[in-house]
């Protein structure tokens, strides 16, 4: 019996439009959930860059009644989120739409799960602990990376303990994404960088995860060959519309795959880091990501394998020790190549902060399905690596 439940698989995705210029029909999918007002949630740079006023346009346009909020940091804080459900009650709105990178969009989901359940958010830490659904929500990233848009995770920023924590439920998972490749025109090289390889690590991990399965890995390896393929071209031609619509496709297709198969070591490190330092999220994985590969590699060394081919490594007649050090080689290379030559040691990590840092991923859920069991000792030893 157990056997034949180890071989049931569930999907979760929201609706999903994709395509230049999808964002201005943002009001008609508003109007399908009966919106009497909308919060618009967001930044300052996603304000400053133009996309959110394409977003009240529309809503504008409609007659739909809407109000924004924008007090949202890099990453979102527990008091953010709470400050952004008050709008949402004091307003009384009934729908949230979010426009931004990875930071508005949690934020949004997060106030959308305290305006249902009006408790604290930091009550929610945890899989599965949502009774209540969530009000309509919308999404439109503004990023080709975090795949918020797509996915079943909530990450929070908890600054009182120094530390990010996840909230991971379909309940979270929004009923409309609206993946417009326009609205990443306006990202800089670096950004670029950081969330390419940020989606690129989704699809490494979720490929190797302990929770991958047959409906996780074609997004994976789509996911991996779009971006392996794309990234240096876009971010040499930032204004390649064609180029920024298959890095959103990848990234896009990476959100399923890791929304469905969990993450790794990497994300369990990083979201460890970006709570501890305030660090993009997106930096944080490419700084780790190699190492983490090279850590893992014995544990599924034939879909590191795959990995490696998908990236166009030619593996004939090599041995696994040499396809490892190719893929880690690779890696760096392509991190090089975008333009990305940080460490940790950089943004002034010392081996002081490693004991706490690695505390803190031991508890991160994405530990759980990381492919390679982990004790605390190996995550220091890594985290000490990539200083």
């Amino acid at each position: 019996m157990s056997h034949e439940l180890s071989q049931l698989r569930k999907f979760v995705s929201p609706e999903i439009i994709f395509g230049a210029g999808c964002r201005h029909n943002v009001a008609n999918y508003v109007k399908t959930f009966g919106a009497r007002k909308v919060l618009v949630v967001s930044d300052p740079g996603v304000v400053a860059a133009g996309w959110v006023a394409d977003i009240e346009a529309s809503l504008a346009a409609q007659d739909i009644s809407f109000c924004r909020y924008t007090d949202v940091s890099p990453n979102p804080r527990v008091e953010e989120v709470m400050r952004g459900a008050d709008v949402y009650r004091s307003e009384g709105c009934n729908v949230i739409v979010a426009v931004g990178g990875g930071s508005p969009m949690d934020c949004a989901k997060g106030i959308g799960i305290v305006a249902a359940h009006g408790r604290n958010i930091l009550e929610f830490e945890g899989v599965d602990t949502l009774r209540v659904p969530s009000p309509p929500l919308i999404l439109i990233p503004t990023t080709a990376g975090t795949s918020a848009d797509v996915s079943q995770f909530v990450i929070i920023s908890n600054q009182d303990e120094r530390m990010k924590f996840s909230i991971v439920s379909k309940a979270v998972v929004p009923d409309v994404s609206l993946i417009d490749p326009e609205t990443t025109l306006t990202m800089d090289p670096f950004l670029s960088a950081c969330t390419g390889i940020d989606a690129l690590v989704h699809a490494i991990e979720a490929f190797v995860s302990t929770g991958h399965g047959p409906l996780t890995d074609p997004h994976a390896l789509e996911a991996m060959r779009l971006i392996n393929g794309n990234l240096v071209q876009m971010i040499a031609n930032p204004a390649d519309i064609a180029l920024r619509e298959k890095i959103m496709l990848g990234s896009m297709q990476a959100g399923l795959a890791f929304s469905n198969a969990i993450l790794g070591a990497v994300h369990a490190m990083s979201h460890s880091l970006g709570g501890y330092l305030d660090l993009p999220h997106g930096l944080c994985n490419a700084v780790l990501v190699e190492h983490v590969v090279a850590f893992n590699y014995s544990a599924a060394p034939e879909r590191f394998k795959v990995i490696a081919e998908t990236f166009g490594i030619d593996c004939r007649g090599m041995n696994h020790a040499q396809i490892r050090q190719r893929l880690v080689e690779h890696l760096i290379a392509l991190k090089n190549a975008v333009g990305f030559h940080e460490s940790l040691g950089l943004h002034g990590v010392g081996s002081s902060d490693i004991p706490f840092l690695s505390r803190h991923a031991m508890q991160d859920p994405c530990i759980l399905t990381n492919p390679r069991e982990s004790s605390q000792r190996d995550v220091e030893v890594v985290y000490g690596e990539a200083l």
